[in-house]
């Protein structure tokens, strides 16, 4: 680990990696936990780090939570990330914790916050069928009416949902205006009458949801901020969002290189093990070089939010983002390669690491999307 962490921090890493030797340290254990690796969530195993009081490590202690800055939730992450334990319903859930923080009432605010660190399960909802990286051509509607708001519309692609208590809902409520104004965050009851919600299947495991609003009632008190101010509170959430999907993926890339020495070093062919060879030596020794420099991004951009939380980070979020993705879609990659036919099987991690990192450089802003950002910040 890098020198810029705490003393408390690097106690903090070693307790949850403690944890998820204990807990989920065993292909066996891991089995039993995710039924076989299709569900990315166990409500058991999130109890228990709910108790140590890990899931409000980044949450105001006056709201109920444990008083740490990003930097805490981005360990949690990255270490269980390695670690692969099923609490795939905090990501999610530490996202929507931020526009609570930002822009909601004092209940609204005391009422997440306990939710979260008690081991509640929260989703938000933006994309759409027609509006995907282009979040501001969304057409789900909010029509207000008599106490409140009647949502009509299809989103998709809503992560957890299915296993959440609530689901922010980012709805349009104007639509006279450019397209990313009349954008308006709802608070709404994943059980709520008029709403469904139905899961997608995807490579090897469940976690997406369609949701379809059918005259779904919510009312005044569950507008989160300004109605018609969605986006901007959205803007102002995205250091913590990149900054937590690239924790997750560093320490997923950081289990697959280490799965993958473990196997060049065992693994013997032509009288030697295959690692000995330069063709794959060279090779680990970039993926290594390329480790570290994605951790040195992610947690000095997540040292500079904690410095000064109110300061927009567009390009360096962006970057961690992009670089922590990429690297681990690479280093899963190359193992599976350098695995061989083995790197295929079911038997081993690597195909699993390889489906989790493809896919994270798609989720929360493609990698297209982020270069994109990142150029615009150069004025190009």
């Amino acid at each position: 680990m890098p020198a810029v962490f705490t003393d408390e921090q690097r106690a903090f890493a070693a307790a949850i990696d403690e944890l998820c030797q204990r807990e989920c340290g065993t292909r066996e254990q891991r089995d039993a936990l995710t039924d076989h690796g299709k569900e990315a969530h166990n409500a058991e195993f999130y109890a228990t780090l709910a108790e140590l009081g890990w899931l409000g490590v980044g949450l105001p202690e006056e709201d109920g939570g444990s008083g740490g800055g990003i930097t805490e939730q981005c360990l949690l992450l990255e270490r269980t990330g390695y670690g692969l334990a099923p609490m795939g319903g905090w990501v999610t859930t530490v996202v929507v914790a931020g526009p609570y923080l930002k822009f909601g009432t004092d209940d609204q605010r005391k009422r997440a916050v306990t939710s979260i660190a008690s081991g509640g399960v929260h989703a938000i909802s933006m994309s759409e069928p027609e509006a995907g990286s282009d979040v501001g051509a969304l057409s789900c509607r909010a029509e207000p009416v008599d106490g409140g708001f009647v949502v009509n519309g299809q989103k998709t692609w809503c992560s957890n949902a299915h296993i959440a208590d609530n689901i922010l809902l980012v709805a349009r409520t104007d639509a006279t205006g450019k397209k990313h104004d009349g954008l308006t965050m709802f608070e709404v009851p994943a059980d709520a009458d008029g709403l469904s919600i139905s899961q997608i299947d995807t490579m090897g495991s469940n976690e997406v949801n369609d949701l379809y609003f059918t005259d779904c009632f919510v009312p005044v008190d569950a507008v989160i901020g300004q109605v018609n101010q969605a986006w901007p509170q959205l803007m102002a959430g995205l250091n913590g969002e990149r900054l937590y999907l690239a924790s997750a993926m560093l320490g997923r890339a950081k289990r697959a290189f280490d799965d993958t020495v473990a196997y060049v070093k065992e693994r013997t062919q032509f009288g030697r093990p295959i690692g000995s060879f330069q063709a794959l030596s060279q090779r680990i020794a970039d993926l290594a070089t390329e480790l570290e420099c994605a951790e040195l991004l992610v947690y000095s951009v997540a040292a500079a939010v904690d410095a000064n939380p109110e300061k927009l980070l567009p390009r360096e979020a962006s970057m961690a983002k992009l670089k922590a993705t990429e690297t681990a879609k690479k280093v899963a990659l190359e193992g599976m390669q350098m695995m061989g036919g083995y790197g295929y099987a079911t038997e081993y991690d690597m195909e699993s690491h390889l489906r989790a990192t493809v896919v994270s450089t798609v989720y929360g802003g493609t990698s297209e999307i982020q270069r994109d950002i990142i150029a615009t910040t150069y004025g190009l």
